[in-house]
C-alpha cells in the first residue's frame, strides 16, 4: 500500500473531468441531509451526487440492511465513488461486494478491522484514551458531560446548525460482526479533520496507517467536514478522481 502524500491539487471542473457519481454515506444517525452542502456543490460542478438516508433509528436494521439501502440508490450505476463519514465506513465493504466502485473516500472514519463489531471498535482502537489526551492537550475538560455543540458542532456555522435534523442511532448495528476478511481492493483515500475533537487527528492517522497502510490527507475542520468545510471537501473529492491510487 502506498503512503505518498497527495500531490498539490489541480482543481478541475466537472465538465473538464467528466461527470462522476458520488455516493454520500452518512455516519451515525444516518441522515443524508448532513451531506446537502456537499451534494449541492458537486451538482454545481456537473457531477451526480447521491446522499443516502439510512434507517438508523430502526432497531430491526443492521449494517447489511444499511448496505442494501445504498445499493438500492446506486441501482444500475457503475464506477461510482463511495464517500463515507464516520460509522459509514462499516457499510463500505458490503457495498463494494456488489457494485463496481472507482474510489473510496473515508471522512473522519471508523475504519473497521476484519470481523470487527462496530461496538468493539472503540476499545480496539484505543479511542477513549486518544480523545482524553487530545482534550487535555487542548485545554478541554476530559470528564465534562458530553455536549454535541462542543464535540461535533464547534466549527459548523450557526445557520447550518439551525437547519439540521436530529435522529437517534439504534444500538443494533454495534452488536453484530459481519465485516469481510479484508478491505476492498479499491483505491482508498482517508480525509481527516485536523480540528476533529471526537476522532483526534493523531488518532485517525494511527488507525489509518495500522489498518489500511494509508497516510491521511488532513484538512481544516472538525468531525462534520461536510457541514463546516463543504467546498474544500469537494475540491478533494474531485482531485481524487485524477489521482485515485493510494493503495
Amino acid at each position: 500500500m502506498g503512503t505518498a502524500a497527495l500531490k498539490p491539487m489541480c482543481i478541475v471542473s466537472g465538465t473538464e473531468r467528466g461527470r462522476m457519481t458520488f455516493v454520500l454515506i452518512p455516519g451515525a444517525s444516518g441522515q443524508g441531509s448532513n451531506w446537502h452542502l456537499v451534494a449541492d456543490e458537486l451538482r454545481s460542478r456537473g457531477h451526480e451526487a447521491l446522499p443516502i438516508d439510512l434507517p438508523a433509528d430502526d432497531d430491526n436494521k443492521d449494517i447489511p440492511d444499511y448496505a442494501d439501502v445504498v445499493l438500492a440508490v446506486i441501482d444500475s450505476r457503475r464506477d461510482v465513488t463511495l464517500v463515507a463519514q464516520s460509522m459509514g465506513a462499516f457499510v463500505v465493504p458490503l457495498v463494494c461486494d456488489s457494485v463496481a466502485v472507482r474510489t473510496i473516500v473515508l471522512v473522519n472514519a471508523m475504519i473497521p478491522a476484519p470481523g470487527e463489531r462496530p461496538g468493539d471498535w472503540w476499545a480496539n482502537t484505543g479511542h477513549a484514551d486518544a480523545r482524553r489526551q487530545a482534550d487535555l492537550r487542548d485545554g478541554r475538560d476530559p470528564d465534562a458531560e458530553f455536549d454535541p455543540f462542543v464535540v461535533f458542532l464547534h466549527d459548523v456555522p450557526q445557520r447550518v446548525i439551525a437547519s439540521m435534523q436530529v435522529r437517534e442511532q439504534s444500538n443494533t448495528p454495534f452488536a453484530s460482526s459481519w465485516t469481510p476478511g479484508s478491505w476492498p481492493d479499491v483505491p482508498t483515500r482517508v480525509v481527516t479533520g485536523r480540528d476533529d475533537r471526537f476522532f483526534p487527528a493523531a488518532f485517525q492517522r494511527r488507525v489509518a496507517q495500522e489498518r489500511l497502510g494509508i497516510t491521511c490527507d488532513e484538512m481544516p475542520g472538525g468531525h462534520l467536514l461536510a457541514l463546516s468545510q463543504p467546498t474544500e471537501l469537494v475540491d478533494r473529492l474531485e482531485a481524487y478522481q485524477l489521482e485515485p491510487e493510494r493503495r
